[in-house]
């Protein structure tokens, strides 16, 4: 839900959404969260495979695991992916220095969500509720 894979100039790059954390699939040991699932097959719906997008950087252009960090937009109609998620319940706002030119408008975003109950913040009442 909050990592992509692109296909930029002749390789393939994972990206990591900027400003965003959705809850895990398949997290450290196995770990699954309540609505991670949901999250991945929404981000699936928003950017089928072959989707064009356009991305922008911030500060820090990598994470320590050596992922592409980006604000992500369709290129078709210039939609705004990583606050679309926070919008619509399905990521929280996730702020990790020095990369927080868009923080206002995620956190916004995610106070409005949960006071819509919107999507995690209605089935899981919040982020990072474990599946057993």
């Amino acid at each position: 839900g909050d990592t992509i894979h692109v296909h930029i100039n002749g390789g393939d790059e994972k990206v990591r959404f900027i400003g965003i954390n959705t809850p895990e699939t398949h997290g450290p040991g196995g770990l699954k969260e309540c609505f991670g699932q949901e999250a991945a097959v929404r981000m699936a719906q928003l950017i089928p495979v072959g989707t064009k997008v356009d991305l922008v950087g911030d500060k820090d252009q990598r994470d320590k695991y050596g992922r592409l960090l980006a604000y992500v937009y369709r290129e078709s109609d210039h939609l705004f992916l990583n606050l679309a998620m926070v919008q619509q319940g399905f990521a929280e706002a996730y702020t990790f220095p020095p990369n927080t030119a868009h923080e206002s408008e995620f956190v916004a975003a995610q106070a409005a969500a949960r006071d819509k109950n919107l999507g995690l913040w209605s089935a899981c009442g919040g982020p990072h509720k474990p599946i057993n």
